[in-house]
């Protein structure tokens, strides 16, 4: 039937949609004829299948919960949602499962984890043995592994498969990149490698393998030991900073989370660990390396952390998600903060220079974004339920994440507007040559009220305004119009004979959308996945 209705007129194909009398439906009614399910704002929207909801629940998370569901009930659904996918094809869903892990589409790691250890829980043979498969490329370091434990241990026994899935993510390293990720990563959710190791039992694919589980489980060291561990003992046993220095020095894969607490308050250390942390811990250690004063205006450090920031490729190879220069870039411009290593509170002057880079990082981390030249409108809902933070992250609402979004998309589209909208239409001066901070905050001050997504369908029809994409960032819990987006854009479509799309960008992991899934012009994609943008390109 899909490929059926391009052939037909388009007066035909606007008329769908419509009432069995012709006239539109108000969103607390359902379109008759047409598949739609109550949604938790009291309106009607459209479901999204089990894979469209785990999608979302993969990237997004459920993690702090919506403005209409808790944490707890919202991972339920989605777990209940990730079982019947591993039921109905396992491998199918443990392949999704190592795709967005592995390709760092979405801003945590954390539900990857979840459905994996799902996975090795629920599923049949074939399904534990993929699952076996992936532990290594979706816990991908240490913090990786023992969230992972922590959720099939409560799941599951210890069983042979299990133990085996465990022991190869030890035996299958090299001896120095093991040493790595058990020194930098010595515990975690209450699990320590100690513990881990006396379940699993591995049995030391080298002496050098044998080494390190002596010294995770009973700190002692050989000859066998990686060098690594002797120069980890040596920063430790540093009494002053020259000391530290010069065991960094001698040992260049030592980590700052290895420097004793008491010696990373030293622009000295700092300095000397620049060069060789990852970009996510530099990122994350802005704030410090400010207050300590190695950051500073015209710095050679901040000179450096930019062109680290700027690397596309670097940034693609760390698997740096957009939303972590997002979050970074609005606590780095406050000046103030709680480190989450020491917990100590910091104040610090914010340097310009980085705060460019992090908004310069933030759109580099989308990649390369083809534009299309088409008349799109970004459409921003700023209703209530926007007003909500997403995966729990002090700052960052749905409201900020869909401006976020849309800057992403207009800073590649020549031809694009901006619209805001609650349950009516809502003044909005941004602009892609605004900084992301600024924009942030303009989004955070817009009015809000009720939901009602086909305000930028019947504005733009109202102004004449000729659109031939129109992109609504939402949580799709949209009820108060007097009809439904899908018919507002079908209006628009009979009306100016432009046959417009409609991309709804939906930013909670819940299970509604305003994307009829039978209309090939329209499409649904899951907010700050990294391949959104290009999707919708």
């Amino acid at each position: 039937m899909n490929y059926i209705k391009h052939y037909l007129p388009a007066p035909f194909n606007a008329i769908r949609g419509l009432s069995v009398s012709g006239q539109p439906v108000p969103q607390s009614e359902p379109i008759p004829g047409m598949h739609q399910v109550p949604n938790s704002a009291g309106g009607y929207s459209f479901a999204v299948d089990d894979w469209t909801r785990l999608r979302r629940f993969l990237i997004l998370g459920s993690e702090g919960g919506s403005y209409y569901a808790g944490e707890r009930e919202l991972t339920v659904q989605n777990c209940d949602t990730a079982i019947r996918c591993l039921a109905a094809d396992g491998p199918r869903t443990v392949a999704l499962v190592e795709e967005i892990s592995q390709a760092g589409r979405a801003p945590k790691n954390d539900p990857a984890l979840m459905v994996l250890a799902l996975a090795m829980s629920q599923g049949d043979v074939a399904t534990r043995t993929a699952a076996e498969q992936a532990l290594p490329k979706v816990a991908r370091i240490g913090t990786h592994l023992f969230q992972f434990v922590e959720s099939v241990d409560a799941l599951r026994g210890w069983g042979r498969r299990l133990k085996r899935a465990v022991s190869n993510w030890y035996e299958k390293r090299g001896a120095d990149k093991l040493a790595l990720q058990m020194l930098k990563y010595q515990q975690r959710e209450g699990w320590a490698h100690r513990d881990v190791l006396r379940l699993c039992h591995p049995a030391g694919a080298t002496a050098a393998h044998k080494a390190l589980y002596a010294f995770a489980t009973h700190k002692v060291v050989n000859s066998d030991t990686p060098a690594l561990v002797h120069g980890y003992l040596e920063l430790q046993a540093a009494s002053d900073v020259p000391s530290a220095v010069l065991a960094l020095e001698r040992f260049p894969g030592l980590t700052w989370e290895m420097v004793p607490t008491k010696h990373l308050t030293s622009p000295l250390i700092w300095e000397t660990l620049l060069p060789r942390m990852g970009l996510t811990a530099l990122i994350r250690k802005l704030p410090v390396m400010t207050t300590c004063g190695l950051v500073k205006p015209l710095s050679s450090a901040a000179r450096t952390i930019a062109e680290r920031l700027g690397n596309v490729e670097a940034l693609r190879e760390a698997r740096v998600h957009p939303l972590q220069m997002l979050v970074a870039l609005t606590a780095y411009k406050t000046g103030r903060g709680r480190d989450r290593g020491d917990g100590n509170q910091r104040i610090w002057e914010p340097v310009a220079q980085v705060l460019d880079a992090l908004d310069a990082g933030f759109y580099a981390a989308f990649g390369n974004v083809e534009p299309t030249g088409k008349q799109t409108l970004l459409a921003l809902d700023v209703s209530g339920s926007m007003d909500y933070n997403m995966s729990a992250l002090p700052g960052i609402t749905c409201r900020v994440t869909a401006a976020a979004m849309a800057l992403v998309t207009a800073a590649v589209e020549p031809n694009h507007g901006f619209v805001a909208f609650c349950d009516r239409m809502v003044p909005l001066d941004i602009s892609p040559r605004q900084r992301l901070d600024d924009v942030c905050r303009v989004v955070d001050r817009s009015d809000y009220g009720g939901t009602d997504c086909s305000l930028p369908m019947k504005w733009a029809l109202a102004e004449s305004i000729p659109v031939e994409t129109f992109v609504v960032y939402t949580d799709g819990e949209s009820w108060a119009g007097d009809r439904h987006p899908v018919q507002a854009l079908r209006e628009y479509r009979e009306r100016t004979g432009i046959q417009a799309k409609l991309v709804a960008v939906s930013l909670v992991a819940n299970q509604f959308t305003i994307a009829d899934p039978n209309d090939a012009g329209m499409l649904d994609v899951v907010g700050f996945d990294t391949a959104a943008p290009q999707l919708i390109s």
